[in-house]
């Protein structure tokens, strides 16, 4: 077999490494959303605005990044990635205001976006084959949610042990240990023959213009919006409207004794569920079509997060929820980035998947700063649940007319 046919190559376990670390760190920020309003007094909206601003950070920084791995090269733009993470989290570790933790948030925003999809799906896609590109992309987005199994439970005992204030200098130094995988990341570029002729300036105006970018670009607000508000707010939502754990049931037996407990634990298996769901999605995504799998998906989505709602909280529903909604959770990234790579090309992939993400991240935004804000103002998130199984239905309508054909193919008919 050829080496370029194979499926584990060392640039995909390089870029499975660091962004499982990224991702680690990064779904566990809603853990520190009580320690920190305790210790500040602060409302639940201004913990919120900051990781609301991370995420918005995230989204603006992607496109950036996309850019400058595609201009100076990829381990360039981690390692940039890298030095803003542990820059943000250390002064972060620091800070007494929720100005100065919104501002920091930015650096941390920049971080991830460093050393997340945007960077990593892309190089891998070009060290892939064809034939392997649609499954490399969903082990990825895989090893991303492995970071969340790790990431919460690991915060949680750091935080029953340590201030927050040591748990974020621990995670600067995780971030900081990614940095030994950088020699296995070799990816070669593998662009299409037209894109050769073309510069990125005239690939992404193309791209901005085609209806079909326009509609993946709206689909994936509402993935943002339900990733965003269910990791920052999910373990409080559980802690303060979860029924509580009968001593003698299943959870109680395996340890979970408080809600807690639980939010970590429902967090994680998000992550678990999801590693089974990203790679299936990535495998049907190699024969059936791109769009209408992920309509399904929003479709699944929509109709999991009505039912969790209307049925009454408990430590059961708690676990359902996150089982099913974890198999549905990054399912939607392998195929809305082999859709962009598949249709406008590999070359400038990293860029314009920076653009689509953008869209996820304003959602992102939307979710965290909503959930906040109207739990302020209600005491409760019952509003901020509706509003997501609204846009999880209009995404799920969006990308039914996407015209998944490459654009070339489609301007050489026209």
């Amino acid at each position: 077999m050829d080496r370029s046919d194979r499926l584990i190559t060392p640039v995909l376990i390089g870029g499975c490494a660091i962004i499982l670390i990224s991702f680690a760190i990064r779904s566990s920020f809603g853990l520190f959303q009580i320690p920190i309003a305790e210790e500040f007094g602060w409302l639940r909206a201004e913990f919120s605005m900051a990781i609301a601003i991370q995420n918005l950070a995230w989204g603006i920084g992607q496109p950036i990044f996309g850019a400058i791995a595609e201009r100076f090269g990829d381990k360039r733009a981690i390692i940039l990635g890298v030095a803003l993470y542990l820059i943000g989290l250390v002064v972060s570790a620091y800070a007494i205001t929720p100005g100065q933790h919104h501002l920091l948030e930015v650096l941390v925003g920049f971080g991830i976006a460093g050393t997340g999809f945007g960077v990593i799906l892309a190089m891998v896609a070009r060290a892939a084959s064809d034939e392997n590109r649609s499954l490399t992309l969903g082990i990825v987005t895989a090893a991303g949610s492995a970071g969340q199994i790790v990431g919460p439970p690991l915060a949680e005992a750091l935080l029953s042990a340590y201030p927050w204030q040591t748990v974020f200098l621990i995670f600067a130094a995780m971030i900081f240990a990614s940095l030994i995988f950088l020699p296995l990341l070799r990816a070669p570029a593998r662009p299409d023959a037209p894109e050769l002729e073309e510069t990125m300036v005239q690939i992404v105006g193309k791209a901005v213009r085609d209806p079909s970018f326009a509609l993946i670009f709206i689909g994936f607000f509402s993935c943002g919006y339900q990733l965003g508000f269910i990791t920052a707010h999910f373990p409080a939502f559980i802690i303060e409207f979860c029924g509580p754990i009968a001593p003698g049931g299943m959870l109680h037996a395996m340890g979970v004794t408080t809600t807690t407990a639980l939010g970590a634990i429902a967090i994680s298996i998000i992550g678990l569920a999801n590693i089974g769901g990203t790679l299936l999605a990535a495998y049907l995504g190699k024969t059936y079509s791109k769009k209408n799998l992920l309509a399904l998906i929003y479709t699944g989505r929509t109709i999991a997060a009505a039912m969790f709602i209307l049925l009454p909280i408990t430590p059961t529903s708690v676990i359902v929820f996150s089982a099913v909604m974890g198999a549905l959770w990054l399912a939607t990234v392998p195929l809305t980035s082999g859709l962009v790579g598949y249709i406008y090309g590999l070359r400038y992939m990293g860029t314009l998947y920076g653009l689509v993400f953008f869209s996820h991240q304003l959602g992102s935004f939307m979710g965290v700063w909503l959930g906040g804000r109207l739990y302020d103002a209600y005491g409760d998130y019952t509003a901020v649940w509706w509003v997501g199984v609204g846009v999880g239905a209009l995404s799920a309508i969006v990308h039914l007319p996407i015209k998944e054909v490459p654009l070339t193919r489609r301007a050489a008919v026209i």
